[in-house]
């Protein structure tokens, strides 16, 4: 993994890294006895998510695999392998599958767990850390609740939803978790992942991982449909929301066809005064991992400039280096090289300032 270049001496904000549990055990100290003893007594070895196989070579670069520990689990480790190689502000998104828990007691209880152990073993570690709130979504709530909890700790950036929900993201009965969230300036991260019992393709269960990872963006689109056809960002006007390593090029298709749809059916969905493109341009961003397009082509010459055209600016665009996954071999460098330096120093760092506004709290940049 290659440094990130810094531009005119702004490092940069990393928007999408994944920080990990080793061992349940760790959350043991900040879980009620009753759900320490549950996960002892009912041998439950861990929560690591399924949908990052371990093993699979994508789900973490060969350097993160060292040390014989769980691919970013030490926050000295992805200090080195991050933040010291010209990144400022890391913001940690935990995947660890509390999501799909059914039930719901137990859920909240590891949600606020997960939450007091990032505080504690990764915030304190490095003052550069943010991290974003995991909720319980199946008790929206008692996700609210968790929010709210957090709020005022400046470390908590973000609230962290998966992508492959029980519902659509724009039913209404998930609404509280976007007014906690707007009440707190947090805007909500969507990110690849499980989260209920659906299968993760609109036309069923894959035979293979390679199907259900290249179809991740199905799920993207879908929800960013819900969003905004439910009326959420017309209830919510300040919220943001971030779609986490989504691909990003296929968003001016989907941008094309709401807005032709829309002009049709629009009676349908009178909450939606704008054209949805226009509704997406001002609340949603997308992070560059994993960047779905000709990089390091000639191609990718033509074809970034006509891209950037139709989704408007570069505005909509947050660094990530989605550590530790391995997307490919140079992921820093891959979309930046084809911009100015003023465009550069926008996705490295200046639209994230504008998506989070608590991100400087406490900070040391």
């Amino acid at each position: 993994m290659t440094s990130v270049t810094p531009v005119a001496g702004f490092g940069a904000i990393d928007c999408d890294v994944h920080n990990a549990v080793d061992d349940i055990a760790e959350l043991f100290p900040y879980l009620p006895q009753r759900w320490s003893d549950y996960c002892v007594e009912h041998g439950v070895a861990g929560l690591s998510p399924a949908f990052y196989p371990g093993r699979a070579a994508l789900s973490a670069t060969p350097e993160s695999r060292s040390g014989g520990r769980t691919p970013a689990a030490d926050p000295e480790l992805v200090q080195a392998q991050v933040l010291d190689r010209g990144v400022d502000v890391a913001i940690l998104n935990c995947l660890y599958a509390v999501q799909p828990i059914h039930n719901e007691d137990w859920a909240v209880a590891m949600a606020s767990a997960l939450n007091d152990w990032q505080a504690q073993r990764w915030l304190a570690a490095d003052p550069r850390y943010r991290a974003s709130i995991v909720v319980p979504s199946q008790n929206p709530q008692r996700a609210a609740q968790e929010i709210e909890r957090l709020a005022g700790h400046g470390g908590f950036v973000q609230v962290l939803l998966l992508a492959n929900s029980q519902v659509p993201l724009g039913n209404r009965a998930l609404w509280p978790i976007y007014e906690a969230a707007a009440a707190a300036g947090l805007p909500v991260g969507i990110h690849p992942g499980v989260a209920g019992g659906n299968p993760p393709l609109p036309i069923g269960w894959p035979s293979t991982y390679l199907e259900e990872y290249a179809g991740a963006a199905l799920a993207m689109q879908s929800q960013l449909t819900s969003l905004v056809c439910e009326g959420v960002f017309a209830r919510f006007p300040a919220l943001k929301v971030v779609l986490l390593e989504s691909g990003v090029t296929w968003l001016p298709s989907l941008m094309w066809r709401l807005d032709k749809n829309w002009k049709g059916l629009r009676r349908e969905i009178p909450w939606v005064v704008d054209r949805p493109s226009v509704v997406i341009r001002r609340h949603v961003r997308l992070s560059t991992a994993p960047f779905d397009g000709p990089l390091g082509t000639e191609q990718a010459r033509e074809h970034l400039p006509r891209f950037l055209d139709q989704i408007g600016s570069v505005d909509m665009l947050l660094y990530s280096g989605d550590h530790p996954h391995w997307h490919h071999r140079d992921p820093q460098q891959s979309l930046l090289q084809f911009l100015s330096p003023a465009e550069r120093r926008q996705v490295l760092r200046d639209n994230a300032l504008a998506t989070y506004p608590t991100i400087l709290q406490g900070a040391a940049v």
